[in-house]
């Protein structure tokens, strides 16, 4: 697909996404949350759901955690109109709950298609959910974070939700920083060094060959 034909098709998900009514969430939402950035972007990030600000302003990632992340991203010298910011849900938890189960079920499919249409090298996944939904595991972000996991023609680096370093303060920002330079350099060696991605499986063309998290 040319970039053109991405963005269309992504903007055409967007839309699907603000009419979906597929679980209890849609309920209460202002609006549906699906993705800021760019769908060039060789970086892709992935919280967990919107909040409060998210929902009246229809982006992810623009509350206090939101102008966190956009200071550690000048840190290591990427702006956010470089890298692509999704959600696992992409409608507001009531009272910012965790989303349970049978939400992430109905709304996964919208990040499938996401991450095959933006293509990006390296994938960060910020906080528990969506690291253990990528990675198909139980072991919680303290244990992953930091690491550089290959997945379906890509690789996973895990960090900290940007809201954990607002309650633990200057010694998570920097461990948060330290993930984001890590992320920043892998995705300049991987296209640097198409071989890089030697054994690693290609990324199937649909949802239901992908079957990256069920």
């Amino acid at each position: 697909m040319t970039p053109v034909e991405i963005r269309a098709r992504l903007d055409e998900l967007a839309g699907q996404a603000g009419a979906c009514v597929a679980c209890r969430l849609h309920e209460r939402r202002t609006q549906a949350v699906f993705a800021d950035g760019s769908p060039e972007a060789d970086i892709m990030f992935i919280g967990e759901g919107p909040g409060y600000n998210e929902d009246k302003e229809g982006l992810p990632f623009v509350g206090r955690a939101g102008m966190l992340l956009n200071r550690l991203l000048g840190e290591v010298g990427l702006d956010r109109s470089e890298v692509y910011i999704a959600n696992v849900v992409k409608c507001r938890p009531p009272n910012n709950r965790d989303p349970r189960p049978d939400e992430i079920e109905a709304c996964k499919h919208f990040l499938v298609d996401q991450l095959r249409l933006v293509d990006p090298a390296v994938v960060m996944t910020m906080g528990n959910f969506s690291t253990k939904l990528l990675l198909k595991t139980s072991v919680g972000i303290t244990r992953t974070r930091g690491q550089v996991y290959p997945w379906w023609g890509r690789v996973v680096i895990p960090t900290f939700h940007p809201a954990a370093a607002l309650r633990s303060g200057p010694a998570m920002e920097a461990t948060i920083k330290a993930d984001l330079e890590m992320a920043v350099r892998t995705a300049r060696e991987r296209l640097a060094d198409p071989d890089a991605q030697a054994g690693v499986p290609e990324p199937p063309d649909s949802y239901e060959q992908l079957g990256l998290f069920g």
